[in-house]
């Protein structure tokens, strides 16, 4: 079971953290996805196109490759990343106590709470160069069969329920493309430029 909340038990302090309806609602494995929908390929990740979502892809600088991809939909945005999982244990967990940890050594503030994907966070993070302003974040984070989904949510979906729902249903639209190379869990799984185009 993918659902089992028990803080204290050290027995699976990796426990898988999702949905209990991740494989019908996704976020997708690329097994479960819908093979005749028009997906954008992005590599590690697809992406199903609809009206007023903008895409961008984030590359880093030194290496030239893509690390995230920025979505841009009904006044918010969601960054996403897809990482390398075992098949065994999820990450989710691991890497909310290090988003927590960061956030706090910036000077902000972050809550746990629980939300429609399972556990989450919500943090205010000191805007870069900005001195005093801090801005809203949400993240989000699934453990799939051999992988994990993170999300980073800004702008209207941090405190509009309806916007939210409809960020909700973006993330969970995503079919993540884990491959069959074998890849060390937390690698990022290689992300591409789109051969089609992102935007009519």
């Amino acid at each position: 079971m993918t659902e089992s909340n028990s803080r204290g038990d050290e027995l699976e302090p990796a426990r898988k953290s999702a949905p209990a309806d991740r494989a019908t609602s996704g976020p997708f494995d690329d097994a479960e996805a819908n093979p005749v929908r028009p997906y954008i390929d992005l590599g590690g990740i697809k992406v199903l196109p609809r009206d007023g979502l903008n895409l961008r892809l984030e590359v880093e600088e030194q290496t030239k490759r893509i690390v995230a991809v920025g979505l841009d939909y009904a006044g918010s945005t969601l960054q996403v990343q897809p990482f390398a999982a075992s098949r065994s244990t999820g990450l989710w967990d691991e890497t909310r106590a290090q988003i927590r940890d960061q956030v706090r050594q910036q000077g902000g503030r972050v809550e746990e709470r629980e939300g429609p994907l399972g556990a989450e966070l919500l943090a205010e993070v000191p805007v870069a160069g900005d001195e005093g302003q801090k801005r809203l974040a949400r993240f989000v984070g699934v453990d799939g069969p051999r992988w994990f989904l993170r999300g980073v949510i800004g702008g209207a979906a941090t405190s509009d329920p309806a916007a939210a729902e409809q960020i909700e249903d973006l993330f969970r639209s995503i079919v993540v493309v884990r491959g069959g190379a074998p890849m060390p869990p937390r690698d990022l799984i290689p992300l591409k430029m789109p051969s089609t185009p992102a935007s009519a």
